[in-house]
């Protein structure tokens, strides 16, 4: 199908949907300027994925949070939402996007005002005190001596998923039930290939959704489970999406008091 084509495809298919739900993945954030965590130029090729295991950063609190705090609290933190962002938190004021689900920690979809939102893996917006549960806002934490502690003398950890720790039961539930009262979903930026989080979107197919796919390549869904398959960026279909459209654009202010 020629690519004006698929873009009007669906657009009617946005259009005319009923429960419309969305699935991000770390694609929608390239064009933001942070790179995927896997392949030749990812995150892991930098730093040992092992900063990150639960056992670990529990016996070795310094050596992880040196990393933490240079990938998610400086690198990352200097990140902004990008039009694909803007996007889906318009469609969402417009009423059309229902509920929303990322498996990005880095804060994107809530900076550029998306609400109806399970974060699958968690955000970097909080620490949560080891020692007694309670979460901060993690630009109220001096992190200029690690690892940072709480007033209550507790470690502090990002309040995202670890390699070893459970995906958040609420996030799960909701992110579940969304997909089985699904009529459409998009899939944006996700290779398909890290589960649990990966079994949504054929949890929606099997729902009856149709899935409309956005990504430059193929990926583990492509050949299962899309049904329209817009290959351009993430950027580039959803500014194209929005012209078709006629989807009114936005410019939300972010108050990170308002959770």
């Amino acid at each position: 199908m020629p690519r004006e084509e698929t873009l009007h495809t669906a657009a009617k298919w946005i259009r005319t949907s009923r429960n419309l739900i969305a699935f991000t993945g770390a694609g929608i954030s390239v064009e933001s300027g942070i790179p995927s965590f896997r392949g030749s130029s990812g995150i892991w090729s930098k730093y040992d994925p092992t900063v990150l295991e639960l056992s670990f950063f529990h016996n070795n609190p310094t050596e992880s949070w040196i990393a933490i705090r240079e990938i998610f609290y400086s690198f990352m933190a200097e990140a902004q939402p990008n039009e694909a962002h803007f996007f889906l938190s318009d469609l969402e004021r417009a009423g059309k996007l229902k509920f929303l689900i990322t498996q990005n920690i880095d804060d994107l979809h809530y900076r550029a005002g998306s609400r109806n939102l399970a974060e699958f893996h968690g955000n970097s917006r909080y620490l949560v005190c080891q020692k007694t549960r309670k979460k901060v806002l993690a630009e109220t934490v001096d992190m200029t001596d690690l690892p940072p502690l709480s007033p209550d003398g507790g470690l502090y950890k990002p309040d995202f998923v670890f390699f070893g720790e459970a995906i958040p039961m609420e996030a799960a539930l909701k992110s579940q039930k969304a997909c089985e009262q699904a009529d459409t979903m998009l899939i944006i930026g996700s290779t398909g290939e890290v589960y649990p989080a990966a079994a949504l979107p054929s949890l929606a197919k099997q729902s009856g959704a149709r899935i409309i796919e956005i990504n430059p390549e193929e990926s583990a869904f492509s050949a299962h489970i899309t049904d329209l398959h817009v290959q351009l960026t993430a950027v580039q279909a959803c500014m194209e999406l929005r012209h078709i459209l006629q989807l009114p654009r936005t410019i939300p202010g972010y108050d990170p008091a308002e959770l």
